[in-house]
């Protein structure tokens, strides 16, 4: 008797949510030693999204949960689970997820927050997935979501020009036939680069105090030129990895999401993977790197850009902080 067909889990609908403040890089240019041309030609940042006063990562998870809610025309009672994927949580504890289950009114759902920095979202993705197959869950949220502007130093230009404030999320659904959805990923972590992301202070290694915050160790700090270095090669390299490994050719590949860090890293990524610019998602332009969330708002403006359909593979690539780094397939479904 053949073996039933690999229950996978498939994405049904997609949301996303941006603070309405703008911070433009003539914006930038009053507030630091830089200019616009300077931050363009390097990064391919024109603008980002920065959070209003009391507004803060749970608050933008659960409006673009919302959105996903009213898409799929469900309540927020049928969600079984919420998975919250940041670096920039409310506070320390409690999660994320909890706050998000609260203000959403998910009465029966659990959640957990998971730190993986910009990769953090397709960590979270492939967890999700994998919950799903089990059989003991049938409506999963996954968030990606980060408020950025709150461990940055706007007086230092090398890294807060780089990044903005967004959340996007997507509900994960069983698909019976396996035909559609997660079809596979590579997931990696490398403690390498412990030292060339980070955030010091606030943990309990370095516990907030007078002289932490005197001394900006609450800020995030980035060795540039290493990070550029291994997510050049890293993220390119499992890219090609899963491409391989699932038979897919360059012309196979319908669209490529890559995490938003750098248009250079994007541009080296697709190029290792012989794709021309009309398949790569490219928004950093509008959202600078909003760390957990640049995968999901790139899933999110791709369907309001009418550029996938069912039937399309779909590559996902990250690489964050820690260092972590991965890739995933998806083939993609009637997604709302």
């Amino acid at each position: 008797m053949p073996s039933p067909p690999r229950k996978t889990a498939k994405i049904t609908a997609v949301g996303k949510y941006l603070p309405e403040k703008i911070l433009t890089n003539f914006d930038l240019e009053k507030m630091m030693d830089t200019t616009d041309e300077w931050i363009r030609t390097r990064t391919g940042i024109i603008e980002r999204h920065i959070v209003a006063d009391g507004e803060a990562t749970s608050h933008m998870a659960t409006k673009a949960a919302e959105e996903v809610l009213r898409k799929r025309q469900i309540g927020a009672d049928e969600i079984d689970c919420i998975i919250i994927a940041t670096m920039t949580p409310d506070m320390i504890f409690p999660s994320t997820a909890a706050l998000v289950q609260h203000q959403l009114g998910a009465s029966k759902a659990w959640g957990f927050d998971l730190s993986a920095a910009c990769s953090g979202f397709l960590f979270a993705l492939d967890t999700g997935a994998r919950m799903i197959q089990s059989g003991q869950y049938q409506k999963l949220l996954v968030v990606g979501a980060d408020t950025m502007s709150s461990i940055l130093d706007y007086t230092d230009r090398s890294t807060s020009i780089l990044f903005g404030d967004g959340a996007g999320a997507v509900l994960l659904e069983p698909c019976e036939d396996g035909r559609e959805g997660i079809i596979d990923s590579i997931l990696r972590t490398d403690g390498i680069g412990s030292d060339s992301l980070y955030m010091e202070a606030g943990g309990s290694l370095h516990p907030a105090s007078a002289e932490t915050v005197a001394n900006k160790q609450h800020y995030l700090r980035q060795d540039g030129r290493s990070v550029f270095k291994y997510a050049v090669k890293w993220m390119a390299e499992v890219s090609a990895e899963l491409a391989a490994r699932n038979g897919l050719k360059s012309k196979d590949i319908q669209l490529f999401i890559p995490h938003q860090a750098n248009k250079r890293i994007i541009d080296a990524s697709a190029e290792r993977l012989g794709l021309s610019e009309d398949q790569v998602l490219s928004n950093i332009d509008r959202y600078a790197n909003t760390t957990a969330a640049t995968i999901p708002l790139g899933m999110a403006d791709a369907i309001d850009q009418k550029r996938l359909k069912p039937g399309d593979n779909v590559l996902l690539a990250a690489f964050g902080a820690g260092f972590t780094w991965g890739a995933m397939y998806i083939r993609w479904g009637e997604v709302l």
